[in-house]
Order: C-alpha cells, then sequence, then structure tokens
C-alpha cells in the first residue's frame, strides 16, 4: 500500500482533516533556516505532536546545523520520526541514529538518488525531493519520476516521493515510480501554509487507491 504523509501542518484543524482523510503520516516543520510559511516553533511542534492520535506517524521535519541539533530536536518534541534536509555525512547520521528513539528519514534531491546508496542501512527511509538552492523541499516542483523509478530501483531502502505532487498528478506519480510513500506539502493548501482539507481528502484517496494491485495486497 503506498503510504501518504501530510506535511508542514501548522494548525490544529489541518492535523485533524489529514488525520480523517486517512494520511498515514504528518509532518512538522521546525528549525529550517529557510523562509518557509510551514516553520512552526519548537513549542508549537511539541504541541501537535502531543496531539497526533497513535497509528499516525508523527515526523519532525528540519534542517539541523548538526547531529546533536537534530538530537536535542527530538528529545524536545519527540516525535515518531526526524526527517533531515541536510547534508550531513554518513558518519553523522549513524551517531544520529544511534542516539534518538525515532525513525530516520534523509531527503535527497531527485538528481542525487544514484548516489544515495551511501545512506543504506543508516536510513529508514530517502525522501526524494525537488529542491531549491539551500537543499530545501517544499518547491511545489516535480522532476523526472521515470528517472527517479530507475534510480530507486537499485536501493533497497523505501523511498518515498515527494516535490510538486498534488490531487491532479498523484496518481500518475504512483503508477510511475511505485514508490514506499508519497509527500505533500504546499500541493494540498488554500494558502501558505494552511491546509485545504477537501485538497487533503482528495490527495489520500487518490494516492492510495491508484497503486499498482502488487503493492495493494497486504502479506
Amino acid at each position: 500500500m503506498t503510504r501518504v504523509k501530510i506535511c508542514g501542518l501548522t494548525r490544529e484543524a489541518d492535523l485533524a482533516a489529514a488525520v480523517d482523510a486517512g494520511a498515514d503520516a504528518v509532518g512538522f516543520v521546525c528549525d529550517v533556516p529557510v523562509e518557509t510559511p510551514r516553520e512552526i516553533s519548537v513549542a508549537r511542534a511539541t504541541e501537535l505532536v502531543a496531539a497526533t492520535p497513535p497509528f499516525v506517524t508523527s515526523v519532525l521535519v528540519t534542517m539541523p546545523s548538526g547531529p546533536e541539533r537534530a538530537i536535542e530536536l527530538v528529545e524536545a518534541v519527540e516525535p515518531d520520526a526526524i526527517q533531515v534536509h541536510a547534508a550531513l555525512p554518513p558518519g553523522d547520521l549513524a551517531y544520529l541514529r544511534s542516539r534518538v528513539d525515532a525513525n530516520l528519514l534523509v531527503a535527497v534531491g531527485a538528481g542525487d538518488v544514484p548516489a544515495a546508496a551511501r545512506y543504506e542501512d543508516l536510513v529508514d527511509a530517502l525522501v526524494v525531493d525537488t529542491v531549491d538552492a539551500d537543499g530545501a523541499g517544499g518547491t511545489g516542483e516535480t522532476h523526472d519520476w521515470d528517472r527517479t523509478r530507475e534510480a530507486a530501483a537499485s536501493l533497497s531502502t523505501p523511498v518515498v516521493l515527494a516535490g510538486g505532487l498534488t490531487p491532479e498528478n498523484v496518481s500518475a506519480a504512483v503508477s510511475s515510480v511505485t514508490p514506499f510513500g508519497v509527500d505533500v506539502a504546499s500541493g494540498v493548501e488554500a494558502d501558505g501554509g494552511e491546509k485545504d482539507a477537501d485538497a487533503v481528502g482528495a490527495f489520500v484517496r487518490r494516492a492510495k487507491a491508484d497503486r499498482p494491485l502488487a503493492d495493494a495486497v497486504e502479506p
């Protein structure tokens, strides 16, 4: 089954909309050095993570200056997973993973997927995103899905597809890449940082309904 993450949540109403729609994971952007309407404070992230119900994975999305800062954030916010958008070397990622009680996701640019093999056995999933010059996601731009599928085929690490996804194109994205999961932020927004509940619902339905039959069968 294709998993769905709704990212960049800033309000309780948007968290409720994602949960009601059947999202598997929700993301909270915190402590990033780039301008984004989706960034919230550590205190706010802690509140929203605490409000996330059981069986929905809470994900702290951040661009830490180093592993120690990432550890501090996990200890403060207590998410189920941390998603790192930063060029941390494998040794730092191994250290981070050993020090936190959370799953570790690492974002890689679409053009860097072939080199992502260096993260095998270090992370729980790779988020393949369209990134800007600062290495941040949330650009609202798609990338070459066929190329991503080909590059990801050689990896054993689960791949989460992000970058420019919307309710209108998520079906095609799932069919093209057959990812472990999909991740959306700006593509389901009514305004910067505020989600459109109808768009969230449509995105989740289409991502889950239009998956390959082989992936729809649970073992």
